[in-house]
């Protein structure tokens, strides 16, 4: 009985460790959705400009802390084992006239314990700088949705190519099937002597090209998995299962329209606005430079002094004293510093109102050029698309010509051929067509 309870523990933990290896080994499905979500979760650029953003949080945490209390608490222990002799007329002490002792006041051992506090009271500089901070603090936020719509796109082109490539490769195994089978039935019928063998050699030779062409695109679709992973995330050892189909994806005319484009959709412009905000605001702190500092002092402590060092350790030798004031810092001429400053800050902001426009420029130039090669390539996807159809028929024909007798071998091989090239047209204009999609959703500030 012990012995058949251990063989079902046995059975039972190898089946559960089959199960789990399978489960670890299992692809993970993405669609393009759930792929560029996944990006944004994992991808090594998300992370870093994640705590660009805190960074900047922090930033503001410390500029905000300028304008709260300072409080600082020190203590000091001294032994003056060489005092400093202050000179005095001798004639103080009953001494020539005209002649000088040295006289030692400072005692031996002497201490101080306190408590300081400062408070700012007004400083222009500093109420510009908490608008600049708050200001920055979008910056940040946008660099942040900047970094994943980058993402996005990077993500939405490499899933695309995937899908083109793997469909590519479906046909080539088609085409090499069907090939495979002509060639058999051609081998055959000239084992028979009703083909030559120059027609068996001409299909061995298309056969062994489709071969090379299948290990060429074979080795393309791992890349374009590998590039897919890399923005992804995703580690290049885990397998990746794609869910989306070609025929699901939408590309159409109407996407070229580019009318009630705001160029603010474009995050690239919309932190370019912010930094002519902070442009702005960094001229009115230059300013506020000009203005007095206001700022509350206080201090409280106590201090003892004795040429004996245990004397100083008991409390009632120890004296209190206390301060409080406000104090105002004027500024009255600092070489023109803050002039040649300000100047900056003005040329600075110059040189932002310059990008915008410039960046206007820009867009317009991308929408034009991404909404043409979107309408153009849709063109040449639907023609190429027609003599796709068309390549397919003439090879069907071709092949049941041959096989009742009334074509040749050359027109199958020829025929071939060029559905060869017809796929391989068709799908370079699909992605084309795609990658364009891509742009133009960009271009627009709708890709998401």
């Amino acid at each position: 009985m012990k012995t058949k309870f251990t063989i079902f523990l046995l059975v039972l933990l190898h089946g559960f460790g089959a199960s789990v290896s399978q489960a670890q080994n299992a692809p993970q499905a993405f669609s393009l959705q759930q792929a560029i979500e996944y990006a944004l979760q994992n991808q090594q650029r998300m992370k870093i400009a994640h705590n660009d953003t805190k960074i900047a949080k922090a930033k503001v945490g410390e500029i905000r802390s300028i304008g709260l209390p300072q409080i600082n608490v020190g203590a000091e222990v001294g032994n003056n084992f060489e005092p400093m002799r202050n000179f005095f007329p001798a004639e103080f002490f009953g001494g020539k006239a005209g002649e000088y002792v040295p006289v030692q006041f400072t005692p031996n051992y002497t201490g101080q314990a306190a408590i300081s506090a400062s408070q700012l009271v007004f400083d222009g500089t500093y109420l510009v700088g908490l608008k600049a901070a708050s200001t920055f603090t979008q910056l940040s936020k946008k660099a942040l949705t900047q970094t994943e719509i980058e993402i996005t796109e990077q993500v939405s082109k490499a899933y695309y190519g995937v899908l083109v490539s793997r469909e590519r490769m479906k046909l080539l195994e088609q085409n090499l099937n069907r090939l495979d089978t002509l060639l058999k039935q051609t081998t055959e019928m000239y084992k028979n002597g009703f083909a030559e063998k120059l027609d068996v050699d001409r299909l061995q030779v298309a056969f062994n090209n489709l071969q090379v062409d299948q290990q060429r695109t074979d080795r393309l679709v791992v890349l374009s998995e590998d590039l897919l992973k890399f923005q992804m995330g995703l580690k290049q050892t885990e397998p990746i299962l794609l869910t989306e189909q070609l025929s699901n994806v939408e590309v159409d005319m109407a996407k070229t329209n580019t009318e009630g484009f705001n160029y603010s959709n474009r995050i690239e412009y919309s932190i370019l606005e912010t930094q002519r905000d902070l442009a702005l605001l960094d001229i009115k702190a230059k300013r506020a430079g000009y203005y007095p500092q206001l700022a509350l002092n206080a201090r409280y402590g106590w201090n003892t002094a004795n040429n004996n060092f245990d004397a100083i350790t008991k409390s009632g030798n120890w004296l209190n004293f206390g301060y409080v004031g406000l104090g105002i810092n004027i500024p009255v001429f600092d070489g023109l510093r803050k002039s040649y400053q300000l100047q900056q800050a003005k040329l600075t902001l110059e040189n932002t109102n310059a990008g915008l426009k410039l960046m206007e420029q820009g867009i317009d130039l991308e929408l034009t050029q991404y909404s043409t090669n979107l309408s153009n390539n849709l063109k040449v996807l639907e023609s190429q698309k027609r003599n796709l159809v068309l390549a397919e028929d003439i090879a069907r024909v071709s092949k049941i010509k041959y096989q009742e007798g009334v074509g040749s071998n050359l027109e199958v091989i020829t025929a071939e051929t060029d559905l060869r090239a017809a796929q391989t047209n068709y799908y370079a204009a699909l992605y084309d067509a795609l990658i364009s999609k891509v742009d133009l959703d960009k271009a627009t500030g709708t890709l998401k």
